[in-house]
């Protein structure tokens, strides 16, 4: 039997200010003279070998947009798991763990990302023309725009616009705070594959932009959430596709010029 509605309220007097105080935080990060750790920039002249320290301070700026941006998305499944696991005594800790589940294969993801972005940087040294132009942000709205036409994409949004079936084809009830971790885990893993494309515009475009990460947040929740947040994916797509267009070929001509 389903647990009534009125008991997602305590999981929504948590999560909703846990979100504000992200928004908040960010925002006063990026007002302080330490905004720089937000953005890519901070990774100019940084070399592998002395990368560490840099590298932690990003990841943990990462780690607050991930809050910031990607639990509102997810917010119909969380909800929905905790209907399902209500009667449970151990329901916060489960829902805990579904948290850090999905949190940690992001933050994977941003590591992974930001070790990128630092092998980038190290080669834009050795060539100044990616140093000095934009190909790297033209390059990055492509490649995001391409992505939303492309068929995985679909089959991982579909699989975040169904959180009850996700649910019941990855919890089974038994050893609950191992799969509560794994469901966390597996949640993770579809929403990258469904907007990984659009967080690197995070990178390639505007790291630390408190507008692009309120443009940016509102696009991916409403693919995944509203009715026809599906339709939205291919007109978003085309208008990459133009953006990175237009700043290539402007970038080219003043290169040749």
């Amino acid at each position: 039997m389903w647990a009534k509605v009125n008991t997602q309220k305590p999981l929504f007097a948590v999560m909703i200010p846990l979100i504000a105080l992200t928004w908040v935080s960010l925002l006063i990060w990026g007002l302080s003279p330490y905004a720089r750790f937000l953005s890519h920039e901070s990774l100019e002249g940084v070399h592998l070998e002395h990368s560490t320290g840099v590298l932690t301070i990003m990841v943990a700026g990462w780690t607050l947009m991930l809050v910031a941006m990607m639990l509102p998305t997810t917010l119909p499944l969380i909800s929905l798991f905790y209907s399902i696991i209500a009667q449970r005594a151990n329901r916060g800790r489960l829902v805990l763990l579904l948290l850090v589940g999905y949190l940690s294969i992001w933050t994977v993801f941003g590591v992974l990302v930001h070790v990128g972005d630092l092998v980038l940087h190290n080669l834009a040294e050795q060539a100044m023309w990616l140093h000095d132009h934009q190909f790297i942000a033209a390059a990055t709205l492509l490649l995001a725009g391409l992505y939303q036409f492309s068929p995985l994409k679909y089959k991982c949004l579909d699989k975040c616009r169904s959180p009850l079936s996700f649910i019941m084809s990855h919890w089974r009830g038994r050893r609950d705070l191992g799969q509560s971790f794994l469901l966390g885990v597996h949640h993770g893993l579809f929403c990258i594959g469904c907007c990984w494309a659009l967080m690197l515009l995070m990178f390639g475009v505007a790291v630390g932009s408190f507008s692009w990460m309120l443009a940016l947040g509102a696009v991916m929740a409403i693919e995944k959430n509203m009715p026809w947040g599906r339709r939205l994916s291919a007109p978003l797509g085309v208008f990459l596709l133009g953006w990175g267009l237009s700043l290539a070929l402007t970038n080219m001509m003043w290169l040749l010029s």
